[in-house]
């Protein structure tokens, strides 16, 4: 763990000029470019030949969340602009029935330009559902760099999901430098999203498309979800000269039984789609060797530390661990696992079930470039470079990698 924990942050920065990062898709999802690294071999096709290398029979999981309209803006009497950023709901806290909730609702927010924001309640007005409704936010309590933020309307007809829906933003990733049009609420959602929640796209999925899926399944790949929302952590850089002074963001995740039970039949063999599917599926195993340890333990002593699978060598199997997973939702009646995790994944991590992982290039000097140094054991400037060299697309709406070490 020490090793890791020490881990030069500096180390993995690399040159990525502005003209790299992709600041819109492509027309066609499935014509982006992908770099395929297949033990240590590199090469270069297009995203929809993505089947042609995996294997028949395997199972591939995606993060099925989607992205909310998270920003609010509203304007004081004074003129200044305020902004409010829903990062997780507070009250209630789980995300299904707080985007059902009428008249109020309560999430930990960032706030922007905070100084002129000092007291009272903020409004704004707007139709929904052809009905004048009138948006009141109040700010309560600081939550580190966050404040609670209590959210209330005058119409009993309208739910929390709808006033996002017409009142916020879609928010698009900071980097790209510009503002969110009506296009990226169809481009920022990946084609199979459903479940509300996430502040940010699990990016490497923006690439498929109905006719990739179709033709992932006609090969006889199996396919299935897990659910973790993406917080604004996600965009976080590390500013620590070391990893050990990073503190990681906490995520939600739900898993179904379903998936279990698949994961437990491919034999914790997967094909990943985006670091947050990795992220979920990794913080399982450790979620199954604390109920071998304790099966007593509740969903919130599930929640995998930063450090966790750093601080214990178990030696349970992924299968063994899976099955603890099983076992637990059987006997408290179960059809879905809710938790979190707040999981770094970073060289020095030992993989149990992610076997290959499909991925967008990510930023310089961040948490996610470390999760890919991790499972390419180390190789990771060299599939940086070849995809500099060959005009690769950066980040969010850039290209993406196939990797198989």
């Amino acid at each position: 763990m020490e090793e890791t924990k020490h881990i030069r942050i500096s180390d993995y920065n690399y040159p990525l000029p502005d003209d790299r990062i992709a600041k819109f898709p492509l027309a066609e999802r499935d014509r982006s470019r992908l770099l395929v690294y297949r033990h240590g071999q590199l090469s270069d096709t297009v995203f929809s030949a993505l089947p042609a290398y995996l294997e028949p029979g395997s199972l591939m999981v995606f993060n099925n969340t989607k992205v909310i309209q998270a920003r609010l803006h509203f304007r004081k009497p004074t003129g200044a602009l305020i902004e409010i950023f829903c990062l997780e709901p507070i009250e209630p806290a789980d995300y299904a029935q707080n985007f059902q909730q009428t008249r109020h609702s309560a999430w930990l927010c960032l706030v922007g330009h905070l100084k002129k924001w000092k007291e009272g309640a903020l409004q704004r007005e707007m139709t929904v559902k052809g009905e004048q409704v009138t948006l009141t936010a109040t700010r309560g309590e600081c939550r580190g760099t966050s404040f609670r933020v209590d959210f209330e309307w005058d119409c009993a007809a309208v739910t929390f999901a709808d006033i996002l829906e017409v009142f916020g933003e879609l928010p698009i990733p900071p980097y790209l430098n510009r503002a969110t049009q009506e296009s990226d609420k169809t481009t920022y959602q990946t084609v199979y999203s459903k479940i509300k929640g996430s502040v940010a796209a699990p990016t490497a999925g923006l690439h498929f498309t109905p006719a990739v899926l179709d033709a992932l399944k006609a090969k006889g790949i199996e396919l299935s979800e897990v659910t973790l929302h993406v917080g604004a952590g996600t965009f976080k850089p590390v500013k620590s000269e070391e990893l050990e002074g990073h503190d990681m963001h906490t995520e939600h995740i739900a898993v179904s039984r379903h998936t279990i039970e698949r994961l437990l039949a491919h034999r914790a063999d997967v094909t990943a789609v985006g670091t947050t599917s990795v992220r979920t599926l990794e913080s399982l195993y450790y979620m199954g060797v604390k109920l071998a340890e304790a099966p007593d333990a509740t969903e919130e002593d599930l929640h995998i530390r930063q450090w966790t699978p750093y601080e214990t060598h178990p030696d349970l199997s992924a299968e063994a661990a899976l099955q603890h997973l099983l076992d637990y939702l059987d006997r408290h009646g179960l059809e879905t696992l809710h938790t979190s995790t707040q999981i770094i994944i970073a060289p020095g991590y030992d993989y149990k079930i992610v076997k290959r992982i499909v991925t967008n290039f990510h930023q310089p000097q961040s948490t996610l470039l470390l999760l890919v140094s991790a499972f390419v054991h180390g190789d990771w400037r060299r599939i940086y470079d070849y995809a500099l060299a060959g005009g690769f697309r950066f980040l969010s709406y850039g290209d993406s990698s196939l990797l198989i070490p």
